[in-house]
């Protein structure tokens, strides 16, 4: 028996205006809301609701009241959720429709989508917290499973992670991690008493990336053709965990791709093989027994080829804008001014690291489709400039 665990990570960040060195000291508005450049995440929010959240929302729902046995999961930053509320709450509705079927399950992160756990443990507690809060605000639902921010993991997270009291936890399937065993098993993590649900990312990967890929040997990929390959792990494996980026489907992958006739006959598909079955994680762990240990001390995540840090790590600039923001942690926090807290935390995000990254080889075009700045340098100058600000700001509080 094969049981299909899908996940969805939403989220969008609120991305820096081009703050200007002409601007520190003089502006403390520092993200883009009423602009008609690429960085206005009004306009960002309204674009991908249209064309992912309440078409692909409207598809899932159907999906869930026609086929009894299908499920899925969520996990939302609380910055997509709080820009949705103010943005698209017709978007943020139909998420709230289809919790509302109870074959939904909501999965726990930071707030802020932060690398939080790599600086400040602390700090990523306050966040877990927040995040945990606004999920209860508006689905009325408390998270079991944990995701971190981008699938970043290694053992000394786990060990946390069950000390908050979480029953699972989501990590990347690596191969380098993995060696010859399995991703479609649940594993224990070295020394933590909590299920480790692994991502199948060549699968997963075959939806989010390849889909539309007309160069891949296997395009087109059709429902019957992707389910004739989960039919193939019976016997094999008894978890297939399904994890990508909700907004693969109408806005990284189009409409005009055939992503979402994909998506519709997909579940009719899988279930056409009497061992398949759709679960949510938590009902995965209850259902299932951990196969082995796995020893993981170093991070992983999903991004890239190398599926490390590196994404958000890997040059001086990246090193530098996180050092220096982390080490300003403390004065914030004494300063108890809610604005520079908050101020402070936006700028946690992981993604203006990623957009910082100057990685142009085998995932150059991924890191350049993603980064509303013209270069990595563009987005590391706004980044400082903005911080330098919030520091000057910080130090007349003292």
């Amino acid at each position: 028996m094969s049981s299909i665990c899908i996940y969805f990570q939403v989220h969008q960040p609120r991305r820096i205006k081009r703050f200007r060195i002409f601007d520190i000291g003089k502006e403390e508005d520092y993200f883009e809301d009423d602009s008609d450049t690429n960085l206005n995440n009004k306009k960002i929010i309204e674009k991908v609701a249209s064309k992912c959240y309440i078409p692909t929302n409207y598809l899932l729902l159907n999906l869930l009241n026609k086929y009894p046995d299908f499920k899925v999961s969520f996990s939302f930053s609380g910055l997509v959720l709080e820009q949705l509320k103010e943005y698209s709450p017709k978007a943020l509705s139909s998420f709230q429709d289809l919790v509302a079927t109870k074959k939904v399950e909501l999965l726990s992160e930071t707030y802020y989508h932060s690398l939080s756990f790599l600086f400040s443990e602390e700090e990523f507690k306050s966040q877990v917290v927040l995040h945990k809060n606004i999920i209860k605000k508006f689905f009325d639902v408390t998270p079991k499973v944990f995701r971190n921010t981008e699938l970043i993991y290694n053992n000394d997270l786990a060990k946390l992670v069950e000390k908050m009291g979480y029953k699972g936890i989501l990590a990347e399937g690596a191969d380098n991690i993995l060696g010859w065993k399995s991703p479609n098993f649940i594993y224990k993590p070295k020394d933590a008493d909590i299920a480790l649900l692994l991502k199948n990312y060549r699968l997963s990967d075959d939806i989010a990336f390849r889909f539309s890929e007309k160069s891949w040997k296997e395009y087109p990929l059709t429902a019957e053709k992707f389910a004739s390959w989960i039919n193939a792990v019976n016997g094999n494996g008894e978890v297939i965990n399904l994890f990508m980026d909700y907004e693969t489907f109408g806005e990284h992958q189009w409409e005009d791709t055939g992503i979402f006739k994909f998506l519709e006959k997909l579940p009719s598909e899988i279930l056409k093989h009497p061992d398949n079955d759709f679960v949510t994680p938590s009902e995965a762990i209850k259902r299932y027994k951990p196969k082995d240990e796995l020893d993981i001390q170093e991070f992983i995540s999903w991004a890239d080829v190398e599926r490390d840090l590196s994404a958000w790590l890997s040059n001086s600039m990246q090193k530098d804008a996180i050092d220096k923001l982390y080490s300003l942690r403390e004065k914030v926090m004494n300063s108890k001014n809610e604005s520079l807290i908050r101020d402070w935390r936006l700028l946690t995000a992981s993604d203006h690291f990623y957009y910082m990254c100057t990685k142009w080889f085998a995932d150059g075009d991924v890191h350049k489709y993603f980064n509303p700045y013209d270069t990595p340098y563009d987005a590391f100058r706004y980044f400082m400039n903005v911080f330098t600000d919030l520091k000057l700001r910080v130090n007349k509080k003292q």
